[in-house]
């Protein structure tokens, strides 16, 4: 662990370490955004959601495009529009006075995290060494989860809800992350420069016909896509059902302590199932992961005491522990050494599934009501579950890609 320590280059850990208190900044202010549209500034919950939802939509489709992007103009030049463009973007949140400026700050927010989180995951494989790599992405994913469990913390202590101080302190956090960065890439000029390669030579047209006929990666894509289906529901539906039935007491005091629960659990678990997990295939995870996940869906739909309520998110947060972090592991695994940035852009249509959660759970509970919990839960079980029969494609595709002669060349950009 030491030997991969050390190995672990000082832009890797400006990144980690700028994640922490990026995603703690961030999570300071817009998991209240809702609260202080609606407290604030009198908008509709239609209004509201649309303005919630931007910031995935346009997520979604611009990831690709971020990640292209980095490998034909370099990592350095999107990392720095990106971060100093998310500036801009909190001190617009905390000038906005009207619901339609807060709806184009978070469909810009939404674009610069496009851009920047493919291009910082690949410019972490590009400077790490293959035996470091599973290391710094779970280091990266410990960030995430350590910077959400103190933001909204600190949020609330802010009064995220009631006034827009928490936006310029996350301006403020992005500003001085954004000039570490600058002062580490002065130092080490060579990295984040455009590879003179295949993301120079294909167009976008191009660039996505290769995605689009790597069947190994649209399997795991795909399969990634109801993963995430099934993860989003545990902020969408189940906040919305533990509101909504009359068996819980107080449900959005229980969903309160879940997140708490879930946060705490991931940093407990990573790592000891990440070197557990790291002695398969990097699909197995997933798999499990699927699973889990799809278990604990059908748990929450059966179930009525807070007890019942607290073991299935610990259930739920070990499949997503299997299944997020190895992804970045395994996108750079099948990705080419030059097309590094497209597929973690591409990867990101995975998000999809946060888009789609949402609909299909709010559908279900107006369709058929709380009183048909175990209905409702099994249906979003079942649909999660559909990732499994693409994952076992994938892997499939992958023992054989890995096994067929000119694998390595491939992997390096060479055509073979």
């Amino acid at each position: 662990m030491n030997a991969h320590l050390r190995n672990i280059h000082p832009l890797s850990w400006t990144i980690i370490v700028g994640t922490i208190f990026g995603r703690m900044a961030s999570s300071m202010s817009i998991p209240f955004l809702s609260i202080y549209l609606i407290k604030s500034l009198g908008a509709s919950p239609s209004e509201t959601g649309i303005v919630v939802a931007v910031s995935s939509l346009i997520g979604v489709f611009a990831s690709f495009y971020g990640g292209y992007i980095s490998d034909v103009i370099g990592r350095k030049r999107v990392l720095y529009i990106s971060i100093f463009g998310w500036v801009l973007v909190f001190i617009g949140f905390g000038l906005a006075n009207q619901v339609w400026l807060f709806f184009i700050m978070n469909a810009l927010n939404g674009l610069c995290r496009a851009l920047f989180e493919p291009t910082s995951r690949a410019l972490l494989a590009d400077i790490t060494p293959q035996e470091s790599k599973m290391l710094v992405f779970n280091l990266r994913y410990a960030a995430i989860n350590l910077g959400v469990v103190v933001g909204p913390i600190l949020g609330l202590q802010m009064g995220a809800s009631d006034s827009g101080l928490a936006f310029y302190f996350a301006g403020l956090v992005y500003l001085v992350y954004g000039l570490v960065l600058v002062f580490q890439f002065m130092m080490h000029k060579e990295i984040g420069t455009a590879e003179h390669g295949a993301g120079e030579r294909l167009s976008l047209k191009g660039a996505m016909q290769v995605t689009g006929q790597d069947r190994t990666f649209l399997y795991v894509l795909v399969g990634m896509i109801f993963c995430v289906l099934g993860y989003g529901h545990f902020s969408s539906t189940l906040a919305q059902y533990l509101e909504m039935t009359p068996s819980i007491q107080d449900g959005a005091k229980l969903f309160g302590y879940m997140l708490s629960l879930n946060a705490v659990v991931v940093l407990v678990v990573q790592f000891p199932i990440v070197k557990f997990a790291g002695r398969f295939s990097p699909v197995v995870p997933l798999l499990a992961g699927n699973l889990f996940v799809s278990g604990s869906l059908l748990l929450f739909g059966s179930v009525h005491t807070i007890w019942a309520f607290l073991f299935g998110v610990v259930i739920f947060t070990i499949g997503e522990v299997l299944m997020f972090t190895m992804t970045d592991v395994l996108v750079d695994r099948i990705a080419p050494a030059t097309l590094r940035g497209t597929y973690f852009g591409m990867f990101g249509f995975n998000q999809l599934g946060n888009v789609l959660a949402p609909l299909v759970g709010g559908f279900l509970l107006d369709a058929f009501g709380v009183s048909q919990s175990l209905l409702i839960f099994a249906i979003i079980a079942l649909t999660t579950a559909f990732g499994v029969p693409f994952l076992l494609l994938a892997k499939r595709h992958l023992a054989a890609q890995e096994a067929a002669p000119g694998k390595a060349e491939a992997q390096a950009g060479v055509p073979s």
